[in-house]
């Protein structure tokens, strides 16, 4: 799915307001569209809508097409050909060919299930909905599709016939140590799609003018991870230098399912992190989860170029290519 598409939500609300709506989802698309395959958009019975299949070239049609599944019943898949100057239109180079699934709520999707979705994206759950587009079997997996919620890749099955469609939490990173660095790896973190959290309990680091607009914590950081919690879909960077301060961070995320866990510190300064990890209790293979020193050896000089290090490692490490 893209990030922080609310679509299923906005569903779910009209379709409980006692107004019929659907779901249109992207299933297949040329490589360069301006919406990813997973995308959608929610149509109202009575006409409004919300979200996007394809940047606007056919929209129209989805609509329409969708006004009169709402009234049979029936679920779609509809097929386009957008030609090269609609494709032109809306940002792409040249045109080609997008399929959108229909799915009435209630007569289609079940609300049930739908709100079992929305739901389990609240709780942060990631989760696959899964249809088969010739028999219209619907299923929610979790714990299923590893690699498709690893690359955020909602698609066709080899088979060809069932559609997998990603919901995944928004990512998050957690900083700790409101630091130089963390002034560059914030915003460049937000601009990836992150959202992030800083914590250090040191007042004149952790301040509103150093970190305009950000989400900052003071406490201290085993409790203030405990306020945030720890999930699959989160990302750890420890970057205060002080086993006081980053230790304790460091034993939750190790306790923890996070995906990346990176500590700022030379070799000599892992090693002595390595020694007191094992010390409490974690096992090797715990251990050898931390990035440390952090970030990807570009030869990084300075705080910007370490954050560029410290993103790029992440991003390896979340879609299994480090």
């Amino acid at each position: 799915m893209d990030r922080f598409d609310n679509s299923p939500e906005t569903a779910l609300r009209w379709f409980s307001n006692g107004k019929k709506a659907a779901l249109a989802t992207v299933v297949e698309t040329w490589g360069s569209a301006p919406r990813r395959v997973g995308a959608q958009l929610v149509i109202g019975g009575d006409g409004r809508i919300e979200g996007s299949v394809s940047g606007g070239c056919v929209e129209g049609a989805v609509i329409v097409e969708a006004l009169e599944a709402i009234d049979e019943g029936e679920a779609r898949l509809l097929e386009f050909g957008v030609s090269d100057e609609d494709a032109f239109a809306v940002g792409l180079a040249c045109g080609g060919t997008i399929r959108v699934l229909v799915e009435p709520i209630g007569s289609v999707l079940p609300e049930p299930m739908l709100r079992d979705l929305v739901e389990a994206r609240a709780a942060r759950v990631p989760l696959a909905y899964e249809v088969n587009v010739e028999t219209g079997h619907r299923a929610l997996r979790r714990n299923a599709y590893a690699d498709r919620l690893r690359m955020d890749r909602s698609g066709f099955e080899e088979d060809g016939k069932t559609f997998v469609a990603v919901h995944n939490p928004p990512l998050r990173l957690i900083v700790v140590g409101a630091v130089h660095i963390a002034q560059a790896l914030v915003p460049m973190a937000r601009i990836a799609g992150y959202d992030p959290a800083i914590i250090d309990p040191r007042d004149a680091f952790a301040s509103s003018a150093r970190f305009p607009g950000e989400n900052i914590l003071t406490d201290w950081p085993d409790e203030a991870v405990a306020k945030l919690g720890l999930d699959s879909r989160t990302a750890v960077v420890l970057l205060t230098h002080d086993p006081k301060l980053d230790d304790p961070a460091l034993e939750s995320a190790l306790a923890a399912g996070v995906f990346y866990i990176g500590a700022l510190g030379s070799t000599r300064t892992h090693a002595k992190r390595v020694a007191r990890m094992t010390e409490a209790g974690f096992t090797e293979d715990q251990i050898a989860r931390i990035h440390g020193p952090v970030g990807l050896d570009i030869g990084a000089a300075d705080p910007s170029e370490i954050a560029v290090a410290i993103l790029a490692q992440m991003t390896a490490v979340l879609r299994g290519k480090a």
